[in-house]
C-alpha cells in the first residue's frame, strides 16, 4: 500500500537580521527528518514473499524570501507498507512515528495494497505455468484494486523487477 502525508510545522515569521524575534518552521522540520532518517523498515514475509517497508520525504518547502525567517514549512512523507496492513492502520503508524513533535500532519492520498493471494487457484495456476520465482511486487499497481473486489490477479512481467 501507499499513503502521503504533508508534516507541516508554523512559527513567526522575523527578519532574518533579528531571528531571535521569530520561531523558525524549517527548524522544526528538522526533527521529522530526523525520525525519517533513524526509522528502521519493517520487513514482514506472506505467502513467501518479503514485503520491505519503507517511509522517505519525497518533498520539503518553507519560506518566502531568503532574508525571512519562515513562518511555515512542510516535508511530504511517502509510506510504502505491507499488505497485512490497512490504510488506517499505516496512516496510525505514521502519526505513532511523530508522536510528540510539534506539526501537524494532514493525510493526502492512499491506496491499500494487495495481500499476494497466491492459494487463489487462478493465481496458482499462472505461476505453476509460468514456472517463475514469486516475489514481492514493490510499487504500487492495480492489482490492489482487483483484490479489493475479490478478483484474483497477480503482477507478471519479464526481467529484473527493480530496472521495470
Amino acid at each position: 500500500g501507499t499513503l502521503r502525508v504533508v508534516v507541516s510545522a508554523t512559527g513567526t515569521r522575523a527578519h532574518s537580521a533579528r531571528p531571535w524575534l521569530g520561531d523558525n518552521a524549517v527548524h522544526k522540520l528538522g526533527d521529522v527528518l530526523a525520525r525519517l532518517t533513524s526509522y528502521r523498515a519493517r520487513s514482514v514475509d506472506i505467502d513467501g514473499c518479503v514485503y520491505r517497508e519503507g517511509l522517505s520525504a519525497v518533498r520539503i518547502g518553507g519560506g518566502i524570501a531568503g532574508n525571512v525567517i519562515p513562518d511555515a514549512a512542510d516535508v511530504t512523507v511517502n509510506f510504502r507498507f505491507a499488505p497485512d496492513r490497512s490504510v488506517e492502520q499505516a496512516y496510525a503508524h505514521v502519526r505513532e512515528v511523530f508522536d510528540g513533535l510539534d506539526v501537524d500532519l494532514e493525510l493526502t492520498d492512499s491506496a491499500a495494497g494487495a495481500l499476494p493471494g497466491l492459494t487463489r487457484p487462478a493465481a496458482a495456476a499462472l505461476v505453476d505455468a509460468a514456472g517463475g520465482q514469486v516475489r514481492a511486487k514493490y510499487g504500487w499497481t492495480d492489482v490492489a484494486r482487483f483484490a479489493a473486489l475479490g478478483i484474483p490477479a497477480v503482477n507478471y512481467g519479464p526481467g529484473d523487477p527493480n530496472l521495470a
